[in-house]
């Protein structure tokens, strides 16, 4: 029984912890999270990568499409080698306006995160949202000849 206890609490203290660096910006932090091999896959713009540079690349330019953004936890349950994790992003996205011009716009959504590990790493990642209340088409634009599949 304390097999799984040890288990279930390395499961969360992992995902926990790639969330705070990422909250914190530090990338390489979230990306020692991951095993070898792993996969994350981001289902609210459908990209999906394998290789740590690549991710790691993708973490920074997500930081830098929204440097003031909060990702809240609402909830996470963990069960075995899963953490499930409900969340609310909360942040601003600069766009360009009228003649040239340009604002900030408030952006607001909710998502969830399904995560598995083994041994205390992240083999598997996957959030969902909708991609269009994100406002992260440009970003996933950047990626978009290096989707991996």
């Amino acid at each position: 029984m304390r097999e799984k206890t040890v288990a279930v609490e390395a499961a969360e203290e992992v995902v926990v912890s790639a969330l705070a660096c990422l909250r914190s910006g530090d990338i390489d932090g979230a990306i020692a999270c991951f095993a070898e091999p792993f996969r994350f896959k981001d289902h609210g713009i459908d990209l999906e990568f394998i290789e740590k540079t690549r991710l790691r690349e993708f973490f920074q330019e997500r930081r830098e499409f929204s440097p003031d953004s909060l990702l809240h936890t609402n909830s996470m349950s963990v069960n075995g080698d899963q953490v499930v994790t409900e969340w609310t992003f909360q942040g601003t996205r600069e766009e360009p306006f009228y003649s040239g011009l340009s604002r900030k716009v408030p952006i607001v959504f909710h998502g969830v995160l399904i995560v598995r590990t083994d041994k205390g790493k992240i083999i598997d990642w996957a959030e969902y949202y909708d991609g269009l209340s994100s406002r992260r088409t440009a970003l996933a634009s950047y990626f978009t000849e290096w989707i991996e599949r």
